[in-house]
């Protein structure tokens, strides 16, 4: 039996420059097979990385990555962690923010998120956290010691998913989210 959650987008966000992780909040935007139209990981392919070391560091591969994903209730768990008091999406390099799917980082891959506006997203991996981000939320807190260091640790399985897109359409901040879990398969060999 499929299993559906329900939840809604708090922020909308896209990068608009490799020269930072940080993202910026937008009302709306067109979600293309490419990605989301703006973003600076919009594309259909990407170099492979430290993330796919299967490959040699450099090879064109499929962009799974085109969408990060966050969610409001483990960020805030990560700012307890951090003793800081708050992290906004836009600092860690988010697309969007959820609230209301419990454990969004724990979401199997081939998850759907489907939006009002057509837009299906596919969730392709838990979003493994590093230091890039510590140094973003550092910024922001100069007198908090040591967050860029302490930031993998406390953001393990809290630092969201990435996907893409599998549909296009529009996605809106303030939209209802439905969210279709994939079938529960056991593989054993």
């Amino acid at each position: 039996m499929t299993k559906y959650l329900t939840g809604t987008v708090t922020h909308l966000l896209i990068g608009q420059s490799r020269h930072t992780i940080e993202s910026r909040n937008i009302a709306r935007v067109h979600a293309t097979f490419e990605g989301l139209e703006g973003d600076t990981h919009k594309s259909l392919t990407r170099r492979s990385d430290v993330r796919v070391p299967h490959y040699p560091r450099g090879t064109i591969i499929r962009n799974t990555r085109q969408v990060s994903i966050l969610s409001e209730e483990e960020l805030a768990e990560v700012a307890a962690a951090l003793e800081v008091p708050r992290i906004l999406p836009a600092w860690v390099g988010a697309n969007l923010e959820l609230r209301g799917i419990p454990n969004l980082t724990m979401l199997p891959p081939s998850t759907r998120i489907f939006f009002p506006d057509d837009t299906v997203i596919v969730v392709d991996a838990e979003n493994m956290p590093c230091i890039g981000p510590g140094h973003a939320i550092q910024e922001h807190y100069p007198d908090v010691p040591k967050l860029a260091q302490r930031f993998p640790r406390a953001a393990m399985h809290k630092r969201g998913v990435v996907g893409w897109v599998e549909r296009e359409g529009y996605i809106n901040d303030g939209d209802t989210v439905s969210v279709m879990l994939p079938p529960r398969v056991v593989y054993s060999y």
